[in-house]
């Protein structure tokens, strides 16, 4: 027998169906590191963002429309992209004009636009990460990758959890789950780190409801 032989034998045995019951996977592993009240929980979430050099904001609700108008004209956003389901009145004290994602805009229409606002699904605090599914208020995959900044609303405490294990039943897996650490970032072999490679140079976290 030749070793591809054997290799491809080995492929087989470890593809084949299962015989059995599928086997029980331990779940004894901490859930959460450490009890937090709600307000502690969003100030690990905005430390861990920070320190994946997000910026961070925090409002409530009388006062998102100006925190969001102040954080597009600091930019110099002259057009704003605009998911299907964001709440209209986040927007209504904004200049700039507002594009609608349509399933025919190109890679390069979107490239074009200085700016995208959305909600999240959820935000995790131990590890600094917001995760968006494609729902009404966050649109496509694709709305929050190619623009250069990314401003992302998340309600605190209801969108925000402590932990991963925490956040998985929480999450429908045949969603399309984007999970964001922090702006696109990579490092070459001599660790120079360059941004907005695969997504958002900048983005931008206003956490509603903290304060």
């Amino acid at each position: 027998m030749s070793s591809k032989d054997r290799i491809l034998g080995r492929i087989r045995r470890a593809v084949a169906e299962p015989t059995g019951p599928d086997p029980e996977i331990p779940r004894d592993y901490l859930r959460v590191h450490g009890l937090r009240t709600p307000a502690e929980t969003a100030d690990l979430l905005a430390a861990n963002l920070s320190e994946y050099r997000a910026r961070v904001h925090r409002a409530r609700e009388d006062g998102l429309a100006l925190l969001l108008a102040r954080l597009l004209a600091e930019r110099g956003a002259r057009t704003v992209l605009v998911p299907p389901g964001l709440p209209p009145h986040w927007l209504s004290a904004a200049d700039p004009v507002r594009v609608h994602d349509r399933a025919g805009a190109t890679p390069y229409e979107l490239d074009a636009v200085d700016s995208v606002v959305t909600g999240c699904a959820l935000a995790i605090a131990e590890t600094g990460t917001i995760v968006l599914d494609g729902g009404p208020a966050q649109g496509r995959r694709r709305i929050t990758l190619v623009p250069d900044h990314h401003i992302c609303v998340v309600r605190v405490p209801d969108q925000v959890v402590d932990s991963v294990p925490q956040a998985l039943p929480l999450l429908d897996p045949t969603r399309p789950l984007t999970w964001i650490s922090g702006p696109s970032a990579t490092s070459d072999i001599e660790l120079d780190r360059v941004e907005g490679v695969h997504g958002p140079r900048t983005l931008e976290v206003v956490l509603l409801g903290a304060q």
